[in-house]
C-alpha cells in the first residue's frame, strides 16, 4: 500500500481509482463496511482503491484542543487502511488553501485531476467546500457530466445504533473496553517508542517504559491494568497511567507502562500497549509518599486482575485477538472489561493538571 502526501506527489499511476473520503478515525467497523463497498466496486471494475484523509483533521483544524481526541495516529491508521485492502492513501494538508477550495474546486482538482476518480463512495450527509455547496447532490450531478459514478456509504449499526468515533469514544472514556473492541473490530491499543524520562519508577522499585502520547490522541486518561507487546512478539501483563502525572508534572501527555516481573532495557523500543480495565482516574497527590502508597495498591489490583484472567500472561500471542466480523459473536482471547472495575475512590483535580479534551461528537 502507497501513502501519498499531497497532491503535488500524485502521478499518472495513481489515477483511475475507486475512491473514498474522510476522517476514518478509528477505522472501526463502520469504515470497514465503506471500505467492502469500495473493494467490490475495485473487483468489479479491476481499480485500486484510494482513501482521502486530512492531517490534521477538520474539526481539529477548526477547534484546535477542543476538537475530540483521537482514537488513531496517522501512523496507526495507515496500517489499519492498507489491513483492510486499500491500495493507496492520499493525505491531504488540511490548511489554509484547501480550506478555501470552493465545492467544485475540490472536485476538479483532487478528485478530477488529481486521482482521476472513476467511482466515489461517500456518505449522503457528507459536505464539503467553503461556499458549502458541496454534497453528495453536487458529486453525482458533476459525476454524471464528468465521467464518475458516486454511491452513498451504507449505515453500519450495532444493537440498532451506528457505529461511529463518537461512540468508540463514549465506551473508552466508561471503561467499556468490550463494548468498545467490539465497535472498532479489534482490541482498543496504544503505541509508541520507549524514551528516557525522570525515572521516578526506579527509586520506589516500580521501573516504568515512558512513551510519550499527542495531546489531540489521549481518548484515554487514567490507570488501567494493560496487556503490553514487546517487539520479540512477547505480552506481557502490567499497569500503566494514561495522561499528565498531576503529581509529578508533565509537559506532554506519556503512556507509563509497568510490566509486571519483567527486567530489561525497553529504551529506542517500540511498544504496543492494550489497556483491558480502567483501575481509577489521575489524580494529583498532595505528598509521593501518597502518590508511592496508591502504585502499590494500582499494582495489587491489577495483579488481581490478571489472576481471575489467567489467559493474559506472558503467553498471549502476537495477535492476542480473534473478532468475528459478521456481528454474530465475538471471541476475546483479551480479557477486557465492561466496566471500571470498581467505582473509583479519589477524584481528578481537575484544578491541578492539564484539561480533558472534549468530545462534541
Amino acid at each position: 500500500m502507497r501513502l501519498i502526501r499531497g497532491l503535488h506527489n500524485l502521478r499518472d499511476e495513481h489515477r483511475d481509482c475507486v475512491a473514498t473520503i474522510g476522517n476514518f478515525d478509528g477505522v472501526h467497523r463502520g469504515h470497514q463496511a465503506i471500505l467492502e463497498q469500495c473493494r467490490e466496486q475495485s473487483a468489479a471494475l479491476h481499480l485500486p482503491v484510494t482513501v482521502v484523509v486530512f492531517e490534521p483533521q477538520p474539526r481539529e483544524y477548526f477547534a484546535g484542543d477542543q476538537a475530540p481526541p483521537r482514537l488513531t495516529r496517522l501512523r496507526e491508521k495507515v496500517r489499519l487502511l492498507g489491513e483492510a485492502g486499500v491500495d493507496c492513501v492520499l493525505c491531504l494538508p488540511f490548511n489554509e488553501a484547501l480550506r478555501s477550495l470552493t465545492a467544485l474546486e475540490f472536485i476538479e482538482r483532487v478528485l478530477i485531476d488529481g486521482l482521476g476518480v472513476r467511482h466515489l463512495v461517500v456518505g449522503d450527509d457528507f459536505r464539503f467546500g467553503c461556499d458549502r455547496r458541496g454534497d453528495f447532490h453536487l458529486l453525482t450531478e458533476v459525476g454524471e457530466a464528468r465521467g464518475f459514478h458516486v454511491e452513498h456509504t451504507r449505515t453500519f449499526t450495532l444493537d440498532d445504533e451506528r457505529v461511529s468515533s463518537s461512540r468508540v469514544r463514549t465506551m473508552l472514556a466508561s471503561g467499556n473496553f468490550a463494548a468498545a473492541s467490539r465497535l472498532l473490530g479489534r482490541p482498543y491499543r496504544l503505541d509508541g517508542r520507549v524514551v528516557p524520562d525522570q525515572q521516578l519508577g526506579r527509586t520506589i522499585g516500580v521501573p516504568t517504559a515512558n512513551l510519550p502520547q499527542p495531546a489531540l490522541s489521549l481518548a484515554l486518561q487514567g490507570v488501567y491494568a494493560v496487556v503490553t507487546e514487546l517487539p520479540d512478539g512477547r505480552c506481557l501483563p502490567g499497569v500503566a497511567n494514561i495522561g499528565w502525572r498531576p503529581t509529578v508534572g508533565s509537559e506532554r501527555p506519556v503512556l507509563e507502562v509497568h510490566l509486571f516481573d519483567f527486567d530489561g532495557d525497553l529504551y529506542g523500543e517500540r511498544l504496543t500497549v492494550f489497556p483491558c480495565a480502567k483501575l481509577r482516574g489521575e489524580v494529583k497527590f498532595a505528598q509521593f509518599d501518597e502518590l508511592k502508597a496508591q502504585i502499590r495498591a494500582d499494582q495489587a489490583r491489577a495483579r488481581a486482575y490478571f489472576l481471575q484472567h489467567p489467559a493474559a500472561g506472558a503467553h498471549y500471542a502476537a495477535h492476542p485477538v480473534a473478532v468475528d466480523q459478521a456481528g454474530d459473536g465475538t471471541d476475546y482471547s483479551l480479557p477486557l472489561a465492561s466496566a471500571p472495575l470498581a467505582r473509583e475512590a479519589v477524584t481528578f483535580d481537575s484544578s491541578a493538571g492539564k484539561p480533558a479534551d472534549h468530545d462534541d461528537g
